[in-house]
């Protein structure tokens, strides 16, 4: 099996099916959440909307994956969980191509999260908002529970910029 060593040996899909590098976020701050569009941490968008207008032009890049493991709370297409968080939320950060973070079928970037950044008692990922806060080097820093505010992860964004 192909160890990774870095977040930038991965690849995701964008909403619109095309690969996306997370190479072409070598040198930024990266937040990584697992998403879902009926989830009751959904509001929390708003809070990362926050975080991407305050932060972006400093080089934080905020990466949405919708998944639908917990509670079939993100049952939408791309499509529709695009048009979703665009017209209730207004979103501007990427949100890419719904994926599972967990199981089988769990996609690598998330085996490769979760290894790095193990969570209470098991690492595979509990719920919905998750968040993942990689380095400049690609570092996985610190993982933060769904309850986390996006508010209460400004201090340690602020660290690393």
């Amino acid at each position: 099996m192909n160890q990774s060593n870095s977040i930038y040996d991965f690849s995701v899909n964008t909403s619109t099916g095309e690969s996306k590098e997370l190479e072409d976020y070598r040198g930024k701050v990266l937040l990584i959440v697992n998403t879902a569009s009926k989830c009751g941490f959904t509001p929390q968008y708003m809070g990362l909307q926050a975080l991407h207008d305050k932060y972006h032009a400093r080089g934080l890049v905020i990466i949405a994956m919708p998944c639908n493991q917990f509670g079939a709370q993100e049952p939408g297409s791309d499509e529709a969980i695009q048009e979703f968080c665009h017209l209730k939320y207004e979103l501007s950060f990427s949100v890419m191509a719904k994926i599972n973070v967990n199981g089988t079928e769990q996609h690598p970037l998330y085996r490769y999260l979760t290894k790095e950044a193990g969570g209470l008692i098991t690492d595979s990922i509990k719920w919905n908002f998750t968040k993942f806060l990689v380095d400049q080097e690609g570092n996985v820093i610190e993982r933060f529970a769904p309850t986390t505010k996006p508010k209460s992860i400004e201090k340690h964004i602020e660290n690393l910029l």
